[in-house]
């Protein structure tokens, strides 16, 4: 069975495939707070199963794997992350689910890494719905708009890696950029699993 590895040439902000290699249409348009986000796989095929299976059937066991391959991916990359951000779920939904899945790759990617990860930068302020549940990419940008707050002093000067199962437009972790920037983070990346193209 092949993995449904996501190779370029990407845009090199947002990490859409794209054949010129610069900045898609998108991100040529506007400004962002995240420097580059990069993603192992499409969001499709066996990825998408695993990703499913550790989201919302509980099969936590294979966090290790999944984070394994973005500990690869982010070799691939000139990037010197000084800290490990998981994007965080509301409260309300972490307790239903009882784990938050970022956490669990965040965390194993931070030993692999030897990079600190921090679980208790960025809370989620705002739950919003779920965002494979809205459509538009206008809309998940207004579902997580001022979703986040980060009140962690010790972000500030930092590089940050921002870490979360699957990117779909990029605009949680723009939105987890954002709040990480206004406190006073040097620079932040995004790095998934996987993402939808």
């Amino acid at each position: 069975m092949r993995l449904p590895v996501l190779s370029g040439p990407l845009c090199p902000r947002c990490g859409r495939p794209q054949p010129s290699g610069i900045l898609c249409p998108s991100c040529a348009r506007g400004h962002s707070n995240i420097s580059a986000i990069r993603s192992v796989f499409r969001f499709d095929g066996v990825a998408r199963r695993a990703i499913i299976e550790l989201k919302y059937h509980n099969l936590r066991a294979i966090a290790p794997t999944l984070s394994a391959y973005l500990d690869a991916r982010l070799r691939d990359e000139d990037v010197a992350p000084e800290l490990i951000v998981p994007v965080p779920l509301h409260p309300k939904r972490l307790r239903h689910r009882g784990y938050n899945q970022s956490a669990l790759l965040a965390r194993e990617l931070g030993v692999l890494q030897g990079i600190r990860v921090s679980e208790h930068s960025l809370t989620r302020t705002r739950e919003g719905d779920s965002q494979v549940r809205t459509r538009s990419a206008e809309a998940r940008r207004d579902n997580v708009a001022g979703a986040f707050a980060c009140t962690d002093a010790g972000v500030s000067g930092k590089r940050i890696l921002v870490v979360d199962d699957v990117c779909t437009t990029g605009a949680t972790l723009e939105a987890c950029a954002s709040a990480l920037r206004d406190a006073g983070s040097a620079e932040v990346w995004g790095l998934t699993v996987a993402r939808e193209v």
